[in-house]
């Protein structure tokens, strides 16, 4: 039932994070296609996020946070002064593989997000630079839907375990006396 519980949560949050991605965001979204990705984004992150335990998740939210923090810097930096290349995108997933690696935090997911925002930024090449903001408050988004489902899970969790346990409880004899 946990396992149930945990797929359909996510399944929830999911749909919650690209609904509101989609919707909220539709009127800064570059082009339907765009609000699209947004949502997508958002939905990644939520899925990334959303762990078996609130500590877990929040832990997640942290790593994909910090990530995308990288990511938008680097490719506002490149994409306000250069229009994508691919040497440029492999200049910056080498970037996004050597920062976290320098700060101790080797297995960080920075490339993901900085080949996401490049890749689109070569599709779109008129606004560019407004990729990686977007992609920031997308994730920012899934990132919120995502622990806000963990913490509704562990009270859901602890919900049952408090009920299962009043009712193993039983009434209470009277000592004897």
């Amino acid at each position: 039932m946990k396992t149930l519980n945990y797929a359909v949560t996510v399944g929830l949050a999911s749909l919650l994070s690209y609904w509101l991605t989609t919707t909220i965001m539709s009127s800064v979204h570059l082009s339907h296609e765009d609000g699209q990705l947004g949502g997508m984004c958002a939905v990644i992150a939520t899925i990334f996020v959303l762990r078996t335990s609130r500590q877990k998740s929040l832990h997640a939210a942290f790593a994909r946070m910090s990530a995308t923090l990288v990511s938008f810097a680097l490719c506002l930096a490149y994409l306000a002064i250069w229009p994508f290349h691919p040497w440029g995108l492999a200049l910056l997933v080498a970037i996004s593989v050597l920062i976290p690696g320098l700060i101790g935090q080797p297995d960080a997911e920075v490339t993901a997000t900085t080949t996401v925002i490049m890749v689109v930024a070569g599709l779109s090449p008129q606004e560019a630079w407004k990729e990686p903001i977007l992609r920031l408050a997308d994730t920012i988004i899934g990132v919120a839907a995502g622990i806000a489902a963990a913490i509704l899970l562990n009270e859901i969790g602890r919900g049952r375990r408090r009920g299962r346990s009043s009712q193993h409880d039983g009434p209470q004899a009277d000592p004897p006396g």
